[in-house]
Protein backbone atom coordinates (compact mmCIF):
# COMPACT_ATOMS: atom_id res chain seq x y z
CA UNK A 1 0.00 0.00 0.00
CA UNK A 2 2.91 2.29 0.97
CA UNK A 3 4.33 1.56 -2.36
CA UNK A 4 1.44 2.16 -4.08
CA UNK A 5 0.63 5.72 -2.93
CA UNK A 6 4.18 6.47 -3.08
CA UNK A 7 3.83 6.19 -6.75
CA UNK A 8 0.87 8.25 -6.83
CA UNK A 9 2.91 11.28 -5.13
CA UNK A 10 5.66 11.21 -7.99
CA UNK A 11 3.77 13.59 -10.18
CA UNK A 12 2.21 15.83 -7.58
CA UNK A 13 6.30 16.09 -6.36
CA UNK A 14 7.24 16.81 -10.15
CA UNK A 15 4.51 20.34 -9.50
CA UNK A 16 6.02 20.76 -5.68
CA UNK A 17 9.66 20.61 -7.17
CA UNK A 18 8.94 23.45 -9.89
CA UNK A 19 7.53 25.69 -7.82
CA UNK A 20 10.65 25.04 -5.25
CA UNK A 21 12.51 26.13 -8.27
CA UNK A 22 10.65 29.15 -8.15
CA UNK A 23 11.31 29.72 -4.00
CA UNK A 24 14.68 28.86 -4.44
CA UNK A 25 15.24 31.88 -7.23
CA UNK A 26 12.97 34.44 -5.64
CA UNK A 27 13.45 33.97 -2.17
CA UNK A 28 16.70 35.83 -1.97
CA UNK A 29 15.93 38.07 -4.13
CA UNK A 30 13.17 38.88 -1.52
CA UNK A 31 10.77 38.65 -4.35
CA UNK A 32 6.95 37.24 -4.26
CA UNK A 33 6.44 33.32 -4.83
CA UNK A 34 3.29 33.57 -6.32
CA UNK A 35 3.39 36.63 -8.99
CA UNK A 36 4.43 37.10 -11.57
CA UNK A 37 4.22 33.81 -13.31
CA UNK A 38 7.83 32.28 -14.52
CA UNK A 39 9.99 34.25 -17.20
CA UNK A 40 12.93 33.50 -18.50
CA UNK A 41 16.12 34.75 -16.70
CA UNK A 42 17.68 35.62 -19.85
CA UNK A 43 15.08 36.94 -22.14
CA UNK A 44 12.21 37.40 -19.53
CA UNK A 45 9.55 36.34 -21.73
CA UNK A 46 6.14 34.86 -19.38
CA UNK A 47 6.91 31.34 -19.69
CA UNK A 48 3.99 29.59 -21.20
CA UNK A 49 1.75 26.89 -19.43
CA UNK A 50 2.66 24.53 -21.87
CA UNK A 51 6.38 25.10 -21.42
CA UNK A 52 6.29 25.01 -17.79
CA UNK A 53 4.72 21.26 -17.43
CA UNK A 54 7.47 19.60 -14.99
CA UNK A 55 10.36 17.61 -16.33
CA UNK A 56 8.30 17.14 -19.58
CA UNK A 57 8.46 20.46 -21.07
CA UNK A 58 12.22 20.57 -20.36
CA UNK A 59 12.81 17.32 -22.58
CA UNK A 60 10.22 18.29 -25.07
CA UNK A 61 12.25 22.14 -25.24
CA UNK A 62 15.82 19.86 -24.85
CA UNK A 63 16.74 21.68 -22.35
CA UNK A 64 16.12 25.24 -23.80
CA UNK A 65 14.17 28.51 -23.82
CA UNK A 66 11.65 28.62 -26.02
CA UNK A 67 11.98 32.62 -27.08
CA UNK A 68 15.49 33.03 -27.10
CA UNK A 69 17.27 29.87 -27.37
CA UNK A 70 19.34 30.06 -24.29
CA UNK A 71 19.87 26.58 -22.37
CA UNK A 72 18.10 26.41 -19.22
CA UNK A 73 19.97 24.48 -16.28
CA UNK A 74 19.75 21.34 -15.75
CA UNK A 75 19.37 22.16 -11.97
CA UNK A 76 15.52 23.36 -12.46
CA UNK A 77 14.52 19.46 -13.79
CA UNK A 78 17.01 18.37 -10.64
CA UNK A 79 15.44 19.95 -8.43
CA UNK A 80 11.81 18.37 -9.44
CA UNK A 81 13.17 14.72 -9.71
CA UNK A 82 14.79 15.09 -6.11
CA UNK A 83 11.89 16.70 -4.89
CA UNK A 84 9.40 13.98 -6.47
CA UNK A 85 11.74 10.84 -4.89
CA UNK A 86 12.13 12.36 -1.45
CA UNK A 87 8.02 12.86 -1.38
CA UNK A 88 7.58 9.76 -2.39
CA UNK A 89 10.45 8.08 0.38
CA UNK A 90 8.16 9.69 2.69
CA UNK A 91 5.13 8.01 1.97
CA UNK A 92 7.03 4.62 1.42
CA UNK A 93 8.76 4.88 4.46
CA UNK A 94 5.94 6.22 6.69
CA UNK A 95 2.32 5.94 5.09
CA UNK A 96 -0.40 8.51 5.22
CA UNK A 97 0.07 9.73 8.75
CA UNK A 98 1.00 12.83 10.30
CA UNK A 99 4.76 12.34 10.34
CA UNK A 100 4.71 11.93 6.39
CA UNK A 101 3.64 15.68 6.70
CA UNK A 102 6.04 16.51 8.71
CA UNK A 103 9.06 15.06 6.84
CA UNK A 104 7.16 16.40 3.38
CA UNK A 105 7.67 19.74 4.63
CA UNK A 106 11.04 19.34 6.04
CA UNK A 107 12.09 17.77 2.58
CA UNK A 108 10.96 20.79 0.80
CA UNK A 109 12.73 23.28 3.19
CA UNK A 110 16.10 21.55 2.42
CA UNK A 111 15.58 21.39 -1.40
CA UNK A 112 14.80 24.91 -1.50
CA UNK A 113 17.59 25.89 1.16
CA UNK A 114 20.26 23.53 -0.96
CA UNK A 115 19.53 25.98 -3.61
CA UNK A 116 19.66 29.46 -1.67
CA UNK A 117 22.77 28.35 -0.09
CA UNK A 118 24.76 27.53 -3.33
CA UNK A 119 23.44 29.99 -5.10
CA UNK A 120 23.75 33.26 -2.65
CA UNK A 121 25.07 31.74 0.43
CA UNK A 122 21.95 32.39 2.53
CA UNK A 123 19.54 30.42 4.37
CA UNK A 124 16.24 32.15 4.25
CA UNK A 125 14.31 32.80 7.32
CA UNK A 126 11.37 32.81 5.40
CA UNK A 127 11.42 29.18 4.80
CA UNK A 128 13.13 27.94 8.03
CA UNK A 129 11.10 29.66 10.17
CA UNK A 130 7.88 28.85 9.41
CA UNK A 131 9.26 25.01 8.19
CA UNK A 132 10.35 24.86 12.59
CA UNK A 133 6.77 25.53 13.77
CA UNK A 134 4.79 23.33 11.20
CA UNK A 135 7.08 20.91 11.62
CA UNK A 136 7.33 20.40 15.78
CA UNK A 137 3.50 20.56 15.85
CA UNK A 138 3.09 17.53 13.40
CA UNK A 139 5.34 15.55 14.99
CA UNK A 140 4.23 16.80 18.39
CA UNK A 141 0.98 15.83 17.68
CA UNK A 142 1.60 12.70 15.81
CA UNK A 143 4.21 11.16 18.60
CA UNK A 144 3.17 13.87 22.20
CA UNK A 145 7.06 13.88 23.75
CA UNK A 146 9.27 16.41 24.70
CA UNK A 147 11.87 14.68 22.16
CA UNK A 148 11.31 16.53 19.23
CA UNK A 149 11.74 19.91 21.16
CA UNK A 150 14.54 18.82 23.00
CA UNK A 151 16.21 17.44 19.91
CA UNK A 152 16.13 20.93 18.23
CA UNK A 153 16.86 22.96 21.20
CA UNK A 154 20.04 20.42 21.53
CA UNK A 155 21.38 20.87 17.86
CA UNK A 156 20.90 24.61 17.71
CA UNK A 157 22.86 25.07 20.85
CA UNK A 158 25.43 22.30 19.15
CA UNK A 159 25.65 24.44 15.90
CA UNK A 160 25.54 28.33 17.38
CA UNK A 161 28.60 27.26 19.95
CA UNK A 162 30.14 26.07 16.81
CA UNK A 163 29.54 29.23 14.77
CA UNK A 164 30.66 31.14 17.86
CA UNK A 165 33.84 29.78 17.23
CA UNK A 166 34.11 29.12 13.57
CA UNK A 167 32.49 32.28 12.60
CA UNK A 168 34.15 32.40 9.37
CA UNK A 169 32.81 28.71 8.21
CA UNK A 170 29.18 28.88 9.84
CA UNK A 171 26.12 31.28 10.00
CA UNK A 172 23.19 31.73 11.89
CA UNK A 173 21.53 30.38 9.05
CA UNK A 174 23.07 26.89 9.84
CA UNK A 175 22.13 27.73 13.28
CA UNK A 176 18.04 27.89 12.61
CA UNK A 177 18.76 25.21 9.99
CA UNK A 178 19.86 22.69 12.81
CA UNK A 179 16.89 23.43 14.77
CA UNK A 180 14.57 22.74 12.05
CA UNK A 181 16.43 19.36 11.32
CA UNK A 182 16.39 18.56 15.25
CA UNK A 183 12.49 19.10 15.35
CA UNK A 184 12.20 16.69 12.15
CA UNK A 185 14.33 13.83 13.56
CA UNK A 186 14.60 13.67 17.25
CA UNK A 187 16.79 11.50 18.61
CA UNK A 188 18.58 10.83 14.90
CA UNK A 189 19.71 14.48 14.36
CA UNK A 190 23.36 13.15 15.91
CA UNK A 191 23.51 11.37 12.85
CA UNK A 192 22.58 13.91 10.27
CA UNK A 193 24.88 16.63 11.76
CA UNK A 194 27.99 14.26 11.97
CA UNK A 195 27.30 12.80 8.56
CA UNK A 196 26.82 16.68 6.95
CA UNK A 197 30.25 17.51 8.50
CA UNK A 198 31.90 14.56 7.04
CA UNK A 199 30.48 15.24 3.81
CA UNK A 200 31.72 18.56 4.06
CA UNK A 201 35.42 17.31 4.68
CA UNK A 202 35.58 16.61 1.22
CA UNK A 203 35.61 20.09 -0.43
CA UNK A 204 37.20 21.50 2.27
CA UNK A 205 40.21 18.59 2.40
CA UNK A 206 39.92 19.39 -1.73
CA UNK A 207 40.68 23.20 -1.26
CA UNK A 208 43.14 22.95 1.72
CA UNK A 209 45.09 20.83 -1.53
CA UNK A 210 44.50 23.23 -3.87
CA UNK A 211 45.30 26.46 -2.17
CA UNK A 212 47.03 25.66 0.96
CA UNK A 213 47.12 27.92 3.58
CA UNK A 214 44.90 30.72 1.67
CA UNK A 215 42.01 28.23 1.59
CA UNK A 216 41.52 29.12 5.17
CA UNK A 217 39.37 32.24 4.16
CA UNK A 218 37.49 29.90 1.27
CA UNK A 219 34.17 29.01 2.43
CA UNK A 220 31.83 26.78 1.17
CA UNK A 221 27.94 26.71 1.61
CA UNK A 222 27.15 24.59 4.69
CA UNK A 223 23.67 23.79 4.33
CA UNK A 224 23.54 21.23 1.35
CA UNK A 225 25.70 19.14 3.40
CA UNK A 226 23.59 19.18 6.32
CA UNK A 227 20.53 18.84 4.01
CA UNK A 228 22.69 15.40 2.36
CA UNK A 229 22.61 13.97 6.31
CA UNK A 230 19.33 14.99 6.97
CA UNK A 231 17.81 12.92 4.50
CA UNK A 232 20.56 10.10 4.95
CA UNK A 233 19.24 10.18 8.85
CA UNK A 234 15.66 10.40 7.97
CA UNK A 235 15.11 7.39 6.34
CA UNK A 236 18.12 5.59 7.83
CA UNK A 237 18.54 7.05 11.19
CA UNK A 238 17.34 4.87 13.69
CA UNK A 239 19.09 2.12 12.22
CA UNK A 240 22.04 3.58 11.94
CA UNK A 241 22.18 4.68 15.33
CA UNK A 242 20.89 1.59 16.83
CA UNK A 243 24.15 -0.13 14.70
CA UNK A 244 26.45 2.73 16.33
CA UNK A 245 24.66 2.17 19.85
CA UNK A 246 25.10 -2.02 19.37
CA UNK A 247 28.95 -1.37 18.47
CA UNK A 248 29.49 0.24 21.40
Amino acid sequence: MDAALAAFAVLPGLAVGSFLNVAAVRLPMRRSIVSPRSACTTCEMPIAWYDNVPLLSYLLLRGRCRSCGVPIGLIYPSVELVTAALLAGCLAAFGLSLRTAAAAIFCSALVVVTGTDLTHRMVPNRVVLPAIVLVLGLMTADDPSLEWAAAGAGAFLFMFVAAVAYPSGLGMGDVKLALLMGVALGRTVPVALFAGMIAALVPAVALLVRHGAKARKMGIPFAPFLAVGSVLALFAGHALLDAYLTVL
